[in-house]
């Protein structure tokens, strides 16, 4: 089970890096086509961690970790932040977590939650 729960885990977190790397590339309308400035990325079994930074002022950083291995309750928590030029010509930056409890996104120009 340890091995069929670490296949999962890993698929999680391709489609999690997958789906991440989507939100940056819809972030703001294509205006120009963008070349890579730099790309890190080091993929561990139990954890990873990317960073990419574009020509047209995007960046993205993210690592994420499994917690509780080899138990019912092992999790991925990722944590991370993204940026990109909105079309006002400013710059905006959403910081993130997600773990079991959900995504959670923060930035200045976002709204707050109630409490």
């Amino acid at each position: 089970m340890k091995s069929n729960l670490n296949s999962w885990s890993c698929s999680c977190l391709v489609v999690f890096v997958l789906v991440s790397m989507m939100m940056l590339a819809q972030a703001a309308p294509p205006q120009e086509t963008a070349q890579v400035l730099r790309y890190d990325s080091d993929v561990q079994p139990e954890g990873y961690k990317y960073s990419v930074e574009t020509s047209d002022g995007k960046s993205h950083q993210e690592e994420g970790q499994l917690k509780d291995v080899g138990t019912e309750h092992e999790a991925i928590v990722v944590r991370g932040s993204y940026s990109y030029v909105g079309d006002d010509g400013q710059t905006y930056t959403i910081n993130y977590t997600a773990d079991e409890n959900g995504f959670h996104p923060e930035g200045s120009h976002l709204p707050k939650a109630v409490q």
